[in-house]
């Protein structure tokens, strides 16, 4: 399904959706960004993990300058500060 046309895809459950919030710890913002994950994904059933960047070098290359991210599916959702709408319609859509 990964190449097919957009048009074509069958939309997924909420329960089929995964948020994952990248953060470390001490982080205020990502303290934040976790309050509107757990509101957000609670309400819509969608699951939601927490990674540390302090834990896995990869994603501290990667997204080090942006912490707090936040990835819906594998994709970069956002980052610094999340939006709870934007979450909602985005997991929701």
């Amino acid at each position: 399904m990964a190449g097919m046309s957009p048009l074509f895809r069958r939309k997924a459950a909420p329960h089929e959706r995964v948020v994952t919030l990248i953060r470390k710890s001490g982080c205020h913002l990502c303290d934040d960004a976790q309050s509107v994950i757990e509101k957000v994904c609670g309400e819509l059933g969608v699951p939601w993990e927490r990674k540390d960047i302090a834990e896995d070098r990869e994603l501290y290359d990667q997204y080090w300058e942006q912490i707090p991210v936040v990835l819906v599916d594998g994709r970069q959702h956002t980052f610094w500060r999340v939006d709870e709408n934007r979450l909602r319609k985005e997991l929701a859509g």
